[in-house]
């Protein structure tokens, strides 16, 4: 859909597309002057435009350190994914990563574009590195060990079980749960946050990455990598790849619709860990990602698109999520809607249609029992929209495309 498609269809999200369009401009003009914080936050918002944005709530140091986490973490995600190195190679890298980055000697490239500028340079990151206080680069430290060790455990290991599944996620990604939570803590704003919430926070998002990304995955050059479990897709086919052809589309929704319930029983927890954290910059960085996830969720579920393209948000509801997310009323009004709209795609004929009604219901029966529904700013889909603000937004929009030409004459 054009921008005048999306004006007409959606006039209620131009404004906050107007406002992500500023904003991520602000930030290319914020980078540091220091040649390593000025390669990290440029690589930022090369290699993850969106959480280039949603980092920007953070105050400075906490911002620091977490930047360089999250390049740590993508390097080491880099060598994981990379399927042209050799297992005898790659698993020592993923073992000792946590050693290398004190060592603004070391790189090892590989990966493609970005990746491999990040992988090339990753003596800059290390530089940022030893700059953060010692809290900081301790918990940086453990997690890009641990997930390491995890990362090539299961170089040599299929995900076969569900067991598999949530331990790899756990890996890859409840990890990363954690060592915010160590980095929120070691920033003085946040109570240490339970590890089982830490890591369902982690489980959610990825979880829901690994249900989208099925045709990129599948398709991967030169060889695939796949983490669906064989317990849930073997119900299904007999091949991963299968799935891809129209012939077995019914089977491949069944199979689709399994994981994303799933990956519903993260998002209690998930609401859980947000309720506690005091510090609005670090409730939004949190909150805003797991919006996201649960609205990508909703719309994978029941959708065949997903063995035949990318199915995400549309880019203005992104930015009105990102605008208006403030308070746990926000976050428990966005969990509602998406999980109403995934409720209505159930089809009772689904092998899991029961389950994912309890699931969903008391995702639910959460959000009511906060009590907090009618107090929330973020309506995803309800609008209170005139055609006067449409006017205004129209023109807002038009400044801010004028804005660039005026900047360089």
């Amino acid at each position: 859909m054009g921008m005048l498609g999306t004006v007409v269809a959606y006039p209620e999200e131009v404004y906050p597309l107007v406002k992500l369009k500023l904003a991520a401009d602000r930030i290319r003009r914020q980078i540091p002057a220091e040649p390593h914080w000025a390669f990290s936050y440029s690589m930022l918002q090369k290699v993850s435009r969106s959480f280039a944005l949603v980092i920007q709530q953070l105050g400075p140091q906490l911002r620091n350190a977490v930047c360089v986490f999250y390049l740590v973490l993508r390097a080491l995600d880099t060598v994981e994914d990379d399927t042209s190195i050799p297992s005898d190679i790659k698993v020592p890298i993923l073992q000792n990563f946590y050693r290398h980055i004190y060592d603004c000697e070391w790189h090892f490239s590989c990966g493609t574009k970005d990746y491999k500028v990040l992988m090339d340079k990753l003596h800059l990151v290390s530089t940022a590195f030893l700059e953060l206080e010692r809290s900081y680069q301790e918990a940086i430290e453990d997690i890009t060990k641990r997930m390491g060790a995890g990362m090539a455990k299961f170089i040599c290991k299929e995900v076969e079980t569900t067991d598999d599944y949530d331990e790899y996620c756990h890996y890859v990604a409840g990890l990363v749960g954690l060592g915010l939570s160590k980095l929120f803590h070691a920033s003085g704003s946040e109570e240490l946050a339970p590890d089982n919430l830490s890591n369902s926070m982690g489980l959610f998002l990825q979880k829901t990455n690994i249900i989208r990304d099925y045709l990129e995955d599948i398709n991967e050059i030169p060889k695939s990598r796949m983490f669906w479990p064989h317990q849930i897709w073997s119900k299904y086919a007999n091949k991963l790849e299968d799935f891809k052809y129209v012939e077995n589309s019914t089977k491949a929704v069944q199979c689709l619709n399994d994981l994303v319930t799933n990956a519903l029983i993260h998002a209690e927890d998930c609401l859980q860990y947000m309720s506690g954290l005091k510090d609005l910059s670090i409730f939004r960085f949190a909150a805003i990602p797991q919006i996201m996830a649960i609205g990508t969720l909703a719309l994978c579920y029941n959708n065949v698109e997903v063995f035949r393209g990318v199915v995400k948000m549309r880019r203005g509801l992104t930015a009105k999520v990102i605008d208006q997310t403030y308070s746990m009323s926000d976050v428990y009004g966005a969990f509602y809607e998406f999980s109403s709209l995934l409720k209505s795609k159930i089809d009772n004929n689904d092998p899991n249609a029961s389950l994912t009604h309890q699931r969903v219901d008391a995702i639910q029966k959460t959000c009511i029992s906060s009590g907090l529904l009618s107090k929330r700013s973020l309506h995803v889909y309800e609008s209170k929209f005139h055609y006067v603000t449409l006017l205004i937004m129209v023109v807002f929009l038009l400044v801010a495309m004028l804005i660039p030409f005026v900047l360089h004459k």
